[in-house]
């Protein structure tokens, strides 16, 4: 499938779906020295080359931020406690205009613990943590994705469009996941 970046956007905050985890596993918050645990769950889903690429750009990114990532990144442990999914609730400017919203960022659940109904929980608990700072939220995603972009969708984000490519990429997403998306 053609590889083609996406934004999408939820207007407002309210009746955002509940989910909660299978037994066995639990939602905690982000704590000093779990840079490491994101690091290794990032690249073992392929976002970074290795763990040491991973771990240079989460200090790029938040090392400034730490107090806030206690506050807005969240954690899946499994029975045994080690760290095996991660979101971030993080915020940006979208449109470049100075209006901050809130923003869905690096979804992760290692492979091994894929398909086991764990993305929904853990977007639960990131949105929930975005509606009490913002009142809209958006993420970036790729065509590559369609999986977390169909489940997004079922989340009421809806297609950002910013120019001719995104028509392209939203097309080949509606053929991908035999879903109505554009209006």
């Amino acid at each position: 499938m053609k590889r083609i970046s996406v934004k999408m956007l939820r207007n407002n905050l309210l009746d955002i779906p509940q989910y909660s985890l299978p037994p066995g596993f639990r939602i905690r918050m982000f704590k000093k020295g779990d840079e490491h645990h994101w690091a290794k769950i990032e690249a073992s889903v392929d976002e970074f080359e290795n763990e040491r690429a991973a771990l240079e750009h989460f200090k790029k990114e938040f090392g400034p931020s730490l107090d806030e990532m206690s506050k807005r990144c969240v954690f899946i442990e499994n029975q045994d406690g080690e760290a095996i999914g991660t979101t971030t609730a993080w915020y940006g400017d979208l449109r470049g205009d100075g209006e901050i919203l809130g923003r869905i960022h690096w979804v992760a659940i290692a492979p091994e613990y894929q398909g086991k109904k764990l993305a929904k929980p853990i977007l639960s608990a990131a949105m929930n943590i975005i509606a009490n700072h913002h009142s809209k939220a958006y993420l970036t995603s790729q065509t590559t994705s369609y999986q977390a972009i169909n489940l997004y969708l079922n989340y009421g984000f809806e297609p950002f469009i910013t120019g001719p490519s995104c028509d392209e990429a939203w097309e080949l997403l509606e053929h991908t996941l035999n879903r109505k998306i554009l209006k």
